[in-house]
């Protein structure tokens, strides 16, 4: 197989991250569920619109290329929602795993090799990039949910103190964006559309 022929295998799979459905609905397109695909372009644009509030420098290119490549184990593995529990988090990794080597695998060998490291580097999220990257991916959903009154927090009773740890990524990569944060967590507590503390 040429390396366009690979190029072309790995392009056509991409299709398939349109048909994974999220948590998240889109009040303005009928309340229909978001897709994957959405998803990373969503977070993607708002990393580039949000670089400035970064603490440390990153190199927004790469926050970027790691933020449209980080769900499309997805095509293989499916979604899952961000408060199941730890085992099926457990199970999920495993799944995703698999899926990165085979999809990253569809590449060229050295094309391949490139996105797969990246794709570790996100998951792990230990580098200024990959921490920037995470936590932009975190944080998307809270403004979707405040926009929607709630959204998914209302419809499985979420607590704040879930999303304060979902979004601890935050606190360093961006503090500033943690800041605005918790005073919109505090809004949506005010409204009823967070439970407070441990779900009281």
């Amino acid at each position: 197989m040429t390396d366009i022929q690979a190029q072309a295998a790995f392009i056509r799979e991409l299709d398939n991250l349109k048909a994974v459905k999220r948590q998240v609905r889109l009040p303005c397109d009928g309340d229909r569920q978001e897709n994957s695909a959405e998803h990373s372009w969503h977070v993607a644009l708002m990393a580039s619109v949000l670089a400035p509030y970064a603490e440390q420098n990153v190199n927004i290119h790469r926050v970027i290329q790691m933020i449209l490549i980080h769900d499309l184990v997805e095509i293989d593995a499916g979604d899952m929602f961000a408060f199941a529990e730890a085992a099926d988090h457990a199970e999920q990794e495993e799944k995703e795993f698999a899926a990165a080597e085979r999809i990253f695998g569809l590449l060229p060998r050295g094309q391949g090799e490139i996105l797969l490291a990246l794709w570790h580097e996100f998951e792990a999220a230990e580098t200024p990039d990959a921490k920037f990257a995470k936590a932009m991916d975190r944080v998307l959903p809270v403004f979707q949910n405040m926009a929607a009154e709630g959204g998914s927090w209302v419809r499985h009773g979420v607590a704040k103190e879930k999303i304060l740890a979902r979004n601890a990524h935050l606190q360093q990569a961006a503090p500033g964006l943690w800041r605005y944060v918790n005073e919109q967590l505090d809004l949506a507590v005010e409204k009823g559309w967070l439970k407070n503390g441990d779900g009281a």
